[in-house]
């Protein structure tokens, strides 16, 4: 078989593999890539008319690298038939037949079809070059979301490398024995309260693995999507690592839409254990438990509250730390909620720019309006609501 000699082709696998942090075999397959490019540029010099091949042409075609010769061959898979229209596609079977006796129409056969010609080495040489840089890429890719693809969801631990325009450019690993992969903290995801210093550590949520060919880091990942708070907790709280509490839900607003505003979290847990307390299992002896997680989270103000199957009861929880009078269910079709509050607590329930009637009103998924109790008028809201109701029914 012929071989185009490459020399040095083992130092250069070894050498790409080490600086780009790339297991050899991903190194020889953008390798064979490139070559095969070269082959085509190679075949398409031939054609005097500068005509296109298809697309699809050259799909049969590889390249096989020898690194015990340091050279590679190009090898072509042709299917046997009686009269050849495609010659890169097929072979006829008189031309088989002479070495495989038992050769039949239709069988396949690999076949070596490297040039044996100068010019050939120095195109190949020439889109190897071109080529194999964004070959790398392209493997460093696909290694990346064969790596993290299943992490999506998971929580790792960042390492802040630099910053481009907004974004947050952190250093992550599947685990400590793989190599760091880059990833990016975009602005709508990071804290308001955190400090990106250089080199900085910060426990990160894995949001998604990009795919396809845009260039930068591949994987996303943020500090203000709920599911970090949830794993922080769960980290926290034997009983929920033990599925004796439960996370029913769970309401977030890590960049309030108000600077004044700080962050805040709503978190509804339950228990099937009597003997349970489930928000002072998550809140600890002393508030031991909750702390770690708020200084995780710098600061960030996190209610825990007990969920029910009763809407109002749960309505009103959600309200804490507001005290609440009564609970009116207007609308139960529509989920919408009066809650009724003493008239110095109206302020507290609705909080600063409506923050905490608007994380309750997420938590719970009903549209709380939050009523001075000394001014309701039970009789005139009940009309309202029937009337409200009616039309409903009639359209």
């Amino acid at each position: 078989m012929t071989i185009y000699r490459l020399p040095g082709l083992r130092a250069m696998i070894n050498e790409i593999s080490q600086e780009r942090n790339l297991p050899k075999h991903a190194v020889h397959q953008a390798l064979k890539e490139a070559l095969l490019k070269g082959y085509e540029r190679y075949r398409r010099s031939l054609r005097p008319d500068h005509s296109h091949f298809e697309e699809d042409h050259f799909a049969n075609f590889e390249v096989e690298l020898d690194t015990e010769q340091e050279g590679f061959r190009v090898l072509a898979t042709k299917t046997i038939t009686e009269t050849v229209e495609n010659p890169d596609r097929e072979i006829a079977l008189a031309d088989v037949i002479e070495v495989v006796q038992d050769a039949r129409v239709g069988d396949t056969v690999l076949l070596d079809v490297t040039p044996d010609h100068q010019e050939f080495g120095r195109m190949a040489a020439m889109q190897t070059k071109q080529v194999l840089a964004q070959k790398l890429r392209d493997q460093q890719r696909r290694l990346v979301q064969e790596e993290f693809k299943d992490l999506e969801g998971t929580v790792l631990m960042g390492r802040v490398l630099r910053f481009e325009r907004r974004s947050v450019i952190m250093a992550v690993r599947s685990d400590a024995s793989q190599p760091e992969v880059e990833a990016e903290l975009p602005k709508r995801e990071q804290l308001p309260n955190d400090n990106y210093r250089a080199n900085s550590t910060f426990k990160v949520y894995l949001k998604r693995v990009k795919e396809g060919p845009q260039r930068g880091p591949q994987l996303e990942v943020s500090r203000a999507d709920a599911g970090l708070v949830v794993y922080l907790f769960a980290n926290e709280v034997p009983e929920i690592e033990d599925e004796v509490v439960r996370i029913v839900a769970i309401a977030r607003e890590a960049n309030p839409p108000n600077h004044k505003v700080g962050p805040r979290t709503k978190i509804a847990v339950d228990t099937l254990e009597r003997d349970v307390d489930p928000v002072g299992a998550c809140i600890g002896a002393r508030g031991s438990r909750i702390q770690a997680v708020v200084n995780e989270l710098r600061g960030e103000k996190i209610d825990v509250i007990r969920w029910s199957p009763d809407p109002a009861t749960y309505i009103a929880n959600s309200l804490s730390p507001a005290p609440v009078e009564d609970v009116r269910l207007i609308n139960p079709e529509a989920r919408i909620a009066h809650v009724l509050v003493a008239p110095d607590k109206v302020s507290q329930a609705i909080g600063k720019e409506g923050q905490n009637v608007r994380l309750a009103t997420r938590l719970t998924g009903w549209k709380i309006e939050v009523r001075d109790s000394s001014q309701y008028n039970y009789e005139e809201e009940d009309r309202l609501a029937m009337a409200a109701l009616e039309e409903q029914v009639a359209s």
